[in-house]
């Protein structure tokens, strides 16, 4: 019977008042989002597997929690949200050619590694700009990233900026296999300095090609490195890749976020989707990203309609985490009263918890048993972060006990 009483490992129980603050954030920043014009949008926690599979630049299949359903038909809990805004805006926008903005908050699914220590279920809000090719788009998806993380409470945070057309062009034109790029992918993302000169190394390169590769892991920093990035290459596609990320630069100051920003160009992603700027962005007390988005130009056609798009998500749990850490408080304004009532003064106590809530109050009645002293009900407030208690003992009058400082006061019934 104890084993039921345990969560699978890699999701967890949220209740009381980390529940509470966890919602506060998400209300908070929904708001935001609003600000910029993005709509609501819910997709379904499961979806058929081809809506995230291999082809589609989703995470491995290993990765995915897989089960059948009574048709026969391959289910999974998604493990990525964006996928499935893409499936949603081809089936119900495909017509639409004007920019769409979509803003979603829901649970992702990954089955990683119990070694890696990562949550397997996570919440994420995030937005979807949809339609948008120019350069302003990413600037916008990124300077809503930084209001979000600044109206969280985080000052001191930074986002990373990188464009996975930059790898792209140097691999295509260096002729590399799927199985080599995804070795080299991996040793750059985790600034591995020996491992990619041990690899390229084995590579017939140009020497451009092979010196830029080299020096990926090690260009970040500010704008300087794109102007090093753009001496040491005359491939096209790689050019136009840094001269992005130099508008995007600008354009973010024109935000007034520039201070927030550092380029990073060995930044690479697992998801094959991104075809543009990406970006991830961290803060301290936690090792994971808070928000982590970029463009992807191709992902909504693969569902039948031609839509440029980028967008976003913050983890809501990382985000949390980096702010119980740095001590910056999530206010709730969940200031609750418990109307503790004799039995034979309920008919009161209803009229006094009806009248709270009419006012926005909010309010929960309890009985009091007579094997509880009025301590116990003030011990039990204060594990439950309730601030007041009305007590009702006899009709004409009422005791309010402030529960941070243990003030009394009496009140009249009548003021209800």
């Amino acid at each position: 019977m104890d084993s039921l009483l345990h969560t699978p490992e890699g999701v967890r129980d949220i209740y009381n008042e980390e529940c509470s603050k966890k919602n506060a954030l998400s209300a908070k920043l929904d708001r935001i989002l609003k600000l910029y014009g993005y709509k609501d949008i819910q997709t379904p926690t499961f979806e058929f597997f081809d809506i995230f599979n291999r082809e589609r630049g989703s995470v491995p299949s290993r990765n995915m929690y897989k089960f059948i359903d009574r048709d026969g038909s391959t289910l999974v809990l998604r493990p990525d949200i964006t996928p499935s805004i893409a499936r949603a805006v081809a089936k119900y926008f495909k017509e639409e050619t004007i920019p769409l903005r979509f803003s979603y908050c829901g649970n992702t699914f990954i089955n990683n590694s119990s070694l890696q220590g990562k949550m397997k279920e996570t919440t994420q809000l995030g937005a979807e700009l949809i339609g948008d090719r120019d350069i302003e788009g990413d600037a916008e998806v990124v300077a809503l990233a930084i209001h979000l993380l600044l109206e969280s409470g985080l000052t001191d945070f930074q986002l990373d900026i990188g464009h996975v057309g930059l790898f792209k062009a140097l691999v295509a034109e260096a002729g590399m296999d799927e199985e080599t790029v995804s070795q080299l992918r991996v040793l750059i993302e985790s600034k591995n300095y020996f491992g990619v000169e041990a690899l390229v190394e084995k590579l017939t390169l140009s020497d451009e090609t092979a010196k830029l590769l080299l020096k990926l892991p090690e260009l970040f920093g500010s704008g300087d490195i794109i102007a090093e990035a753009r001496s040491m290459t005359c491939n096209a596609e790689a050019l136009k890749a840094l001269d992005e990320i130099e508008k995007l630069c600008q354009l973010i100051a024109e935000y007034g976020f520039e201070k927030y920003i550092t380029i990073d160009l060995g930044m690479l992603t697992e998801y094959d989707y991104y075809t543009g700027m990406i970006f991830r962005g961290y803060t301290y007390g936690t090792g994971d990203a808070v928000v982590k988005g970029g463009r992807y130009d191709h992902l909504i056609g693969q569902f039948g309609k031609d839509a440029a798009s980028v967008g976003f998500a913050v983890v809501l749990d990382e985000l949390m985490l980096a702010l119980s850490r740095q001590k910056i408080d999530i206010p709730t304004n969940e200031e609750a009263t418990m109307v503790l009532y004799e039995p034979e003064y309920r008919s009161t106590a209803i009229r006094i918890a009806n009248a709270l809530r009419n006012i926005n109050q909010a309010v929960s009645m309890m009985k009091k048993e007579t094997d509880r002293s009025l301590n116990d009900y003030k011990a039990y407030s204060r594990r439950y972060h309730i601030a007041h208690i009305l007590y009702v003992d006899q009709d004409k009058e009422l005791t309010k006990i402030d529960i941070s400082d243990d003030s009394v006061r009496k009140m009249p019934v009548s003021e209800f």
